[in-house]
């Protein structure tokens, strides 16, 4: 059979995005298809040499910028060690082992045991496993509007019918509430095997939970033996304001899911126990969960040099002054609410069609930025905890200046 001929090699931008359209798996009807070709700090620029200001940080991967010297570094020298070995588990491979001890140290105490995937989605996916082997039970409980990954036990606890429907049949078991409402709690129950629950829920429009909502679910899940998983997929690193979100609650989960951020821009996941949880995994059966290339060694060491820029740099102390900053600026007749905790904001529109307006011309300005999957009349500013305030000031004139003219 022939293949096919592409004719001489196709370069600039409108010859990448066409080549991207045709031949690139799409995930919707209309990308935005922009061509970047570089990203520096809280920077990108497209193949014209165009600069954007990045308020997305790759959704909340890019927390201490993009392209970070202490990151290459790490990268370029565990390249020229090994790649990938052997599937996850097997090998001591030291950059694992160092990210690990590392994330340990700076974790509650029942928290230390990490099993490395190779995404968010394969951390929920694993996170289920364990709650169901490590209490022999089968009930799941998960909340409306939240979001935990896209593959099919992942898309089996996310909150809404909307990108459920086409899949079905799910997971059976799974129980869904309403989030941050204690008249769920008593649903909690002796079948229960785990309550899966962002500690703040991104993709609904940065919904902070009442602190004595989230501690009463603890106790609640304690009283009947479930376990309780918390998200920081997207929250974790400082995102929050905090190390980690569940430090503003007082509460530990028994499970903590952890991407994103996690891998400094490198594809990278977590999930997080006690190690008399997580062994459950490694008998009856043996190689009860198993991961080619999760805790890829590229991966954690560039992780791990991300994360002690995080805490070197001290990058989250100044996070909420940075919120506060942008909400004081954000003034505006036509922004309804501005949800946030930390640099995880939701600005808030109309509707989805004069959101989606001010965003596609945002980016013609010069700003990155996007919208909510469950709160689409909402725009997303989630950038690199390292933006600069002039870059906040400039981020928000852009916005101000774009509310003007609509």
């Amino acid at each position: 059979m022939e293949r096919q001929q592409t004719g001489k090699e196709i370069t600039g931008n409108a010859g990448m995005r066409q080549l991207f359209l045709q031949h690139v798996g799409q995930t919707s009807e209309a990308p935005l298809a922009l061509h970047i070709t570089k990203a520096l700090g809280s920077s990108l620029w497209d193949a014209d040499g165009k600069e954007y200001i990045d308020v997305i940080g790759g959704i909340s991967v890019c927390n201490i910028g993009h392209c970070h010297p202490a990151v290459i570094e790490a990268i370029q020298n565990q390249a020229q060690q090994y790649l990938h070995i052997m599937v996850y588990g097997e090998l001591v491979e030291s950059p694992q082992v160092k990210y690990a001890t590392w994330l340990t140290k700076y974790l509650p105490q029942s928290l230390n045991s990490v099993f490395f995937t190779a995404s968010g989605s394969e951390a929920t996916e694993g996170a289920m496993k364990l709650a169901k082997r490590f209490t022999g039970r089968t009930g799941i409980i998960s909340f409306k509007k939240s979001y935990h990954g896209s593959t099919q036990g992942a898309l089996s606890i996310m909150g809404s019918e909307y990108w459920q429907q086409a899949y079905r049949p799910l997971l059976p078991g799974i129980q869904q509430y309403v989030y941050n409402d204690m008249d769920m709690l008593h649903c909690i129950t002796e079948q229960t095997a785990c309550v899966f629950a962002e500690t703040v829920q991104a993709e609904a429009g940065v919904q902070v939970p009442g602190k004595e909502w989230l501690q009463a679910l603890r106790k609640r899940c304690t009283e009947m033996g479930a376990l309780l998983a918390l998200d920081e997929i997207q929250c974790g690193f400082g995102r929050n304001g905090s190390l980690w979100a569940f430090e503003q609650f007082d509460v530990v989960p028994d499970i903590l899911l952890l991407g994103k951020a996690l891998g400094g821009g490198m594809p990278l996941g977590a999930f997080i126990a006690d190690k008399k949880i997580m062994d459950t995994l490694s008998y009856n059966p043996v190689l009860g969960h198993i991961n080619t290339f999760g805790g890829h060694p590229v991966c954690c060491a560039a992780g791990l040099a991300a994360f002690k820029v995080l805490l070197s740099e001290k990058l989250i102390a100044s996070v909420h002054e940075k919120e506060t900053l942008f909400r004081n600026l954000l003034q505006h007749k036509k922004i309804q609410k501005i949800n946030s905790l930390g640099l995880m904001m939701a600005v808030f529109f109309d509707d989805y069609t004069m959101n989606k307006k001010i965003i596609d011309t945002c980016i013609e300005r010069g700003l990155f930025t996007d919208w909510f999957l469950f709160a689409p009349e909402a725009m997303r500013i989630v950038p690199p905890l390292s933006i600069t305030d002039e870059e906040i000031h400039k981020a928000a004139s852009i916005i101000l200046s774009v509310l003007d003219d609509a």
